[in-house]
Order: structure tokens, then C-alpha cells, then sequence
């Protein structure tokens, strides 16, 4: 069978441009400031909580220098509830865009987009919403649809995006780029995606097998049927 080799990649990319969206935000009080003293050039894209959260800790300098809504970045608002903010080709294409391609550095160059270099995702609390006994209605409304595309995006570029899943990897994802000068190894990159794909895997599991176990009355009862 024939394999299909990308001829050219990079060990160590540079972490330039982030991607920040994240439900858990512990440990982010600490990783970001980290990030910018590693590298005070490091641009970061966020959204919604995600964005106040930052704006907060970083101040009014810091926010105009190095922090960016995603709607500025796309041209896009939000869409009203929150309901679409990330799902837009140029936040795609420079997750998917491969280094070494021409034609994918022509399309980000006709667009004005962006390499992304890090995803710093983790997804809404969806076992924990259903744990407490919700309302079938109160865990359709929290089923995370941006985050998952996102970090499953990041994952499969592995060979120069960096998907950050889980806080318990901010120290040794800090570490690594204090150590290399901003800069993080293939072999690290790829352990991120497996744990990425781990993590989106898990939390479809949990969506589905909440579906699996809720009954058809269950659902009608929450609403109003024409």
C-alpha cells in the first residue's frame, strides 16, 4: 500500500498565535502571563467568557497589545446566545493550513488570515450539566459544537498546531517553550493531539449515552408542541 509523506515539516514551531476558548479556566491565570514572558509578541484570539477572563488579567496595555476578539480576527459577530462564534473558514484555514504548502500560504494571504500555532480548548461541562439531574433541554443547550471542531482541528495538524486539552498540560507545555525559546517539538505536539482526540472522543461518548438513557416523553415534556 502506498504512503502518503508530507515532505517537509517542522520539529520545532514557534507558538505565535492562540486560540483561547475554554470552560475550565484554572490554571489559565497563571499559563498566560507565563506564555507572554516567554514571548511578549504572542497574539491571543478568544471569545465570549473566555476573552472577558483575559481582558481581566492582563489589563487595558496587555488586551490592546497581545488580546483579540475573534469577530474583529473573522469580520463576523457573534451569532445571537452565543450560538456561532468560532465556526468560520479563516479561523479553520489557519488551523488546517500546512507550512510548507504554497497553495494554502496563497489562500491565507488572499483572505488576510493567520497561522495558528496553539489551541487552548476544553469544552463545555456537559457531564457535569447532566449529572445534576437537568432537564433534557438544559444538556442540548450545553453539547459544545465550536470546541470540539476546534481542537479536533488542531489535532489532526499536528504536524504544526498544538491542541491543549487539559490544564494539567500548561506546566509542562511551559516548561518545554521557556527551555527551546518559545519554541515546541513534533514529539510534544503529537502526544497533545492524542490527548485531544481522547478528549473529544470521551465527551461524545457522555453526549451520547445521555441520548441513549432519555426517553421521548422526557423531551416533549420540556416544550411547547404546535
Amino acid at each position: 500500500m502506498a504512503i502518503n509523506i508530507v515532505e517537509m515539516i517542522d520539529d520545532g514551531v514557534k507558538i505565535k498565535n492562540l486560540l483561547v476558548s475554554v470552560s475550565d479556566k484554572n490554571g489559565l491565570n497563571n499559563f498566560i502571563p507565563e506564555l507572554l514572558k516567554i514571548d511578549n509578541g504572542i497574539k491571543l484570539y478568544s471569545t465570549g467568557g473566555t476573552y472577558l477572563a483575559l481582558k481581566d488579567l492582563l489589563g487595558p496595555d496587555l488586551t490592546e497589545r497581545n488580546l483579540f476578539q475573534v469577530s474583529a480576527f473573522t469580520g463576523q459577530p457573534e451569532m445571537q446566545g452565543g450560538l456561532v462564534k468560532t465556526l468560520d473558514f479563516k479561523i479553520y484555514m489557519g488551523l488546517l493550513s500546512e507550512t510548507y504548502n504554497p497553495d494554502h500560504a496563497s489562500d491565507l494571504q488572499r483572505t488576510r488570515g493567520i497561522f495558528f500555532d496553539m489551541v487552548v480548548v476544553n469544552l463545555y461541562p456537559f457531564v457535569k450539566t447532566v449529572s445534576a439531574g437537568s432537564s433534557p433541554e438544559a444538556a442540548r443547550s450545553n453539547i459544545d459544537i465550536g470546541g470540539p471542531c476546534m481542537v479536533r482541528a488542531a489535532a489532526k495538524n499536528f504536524l504544526r498546531v498544538a491542541s491543549v486539552t487539559d490544564p494539567a498540560d500548561y506546566t509542562p507545555v511551559l516548561e518545554e517553550l521557556k527551555n527551546s525559546n518559545g519554541v515546541l517539538s513534533l514529539r510534544s505536539r503529537l502526544e497533545l493531539a492524542k490527548k485531544a482526540f481522547a478528549h473529544t472522543a470521551a465527551y461524545d461518548t457522555a453526549v451520547a449515552g445521555y441520548w441513549e438513557k432519555t426517553s421521548f416523553e422526557s423531551v416533549k415534556s420540556c416544550y411547547k408542541i404546535k
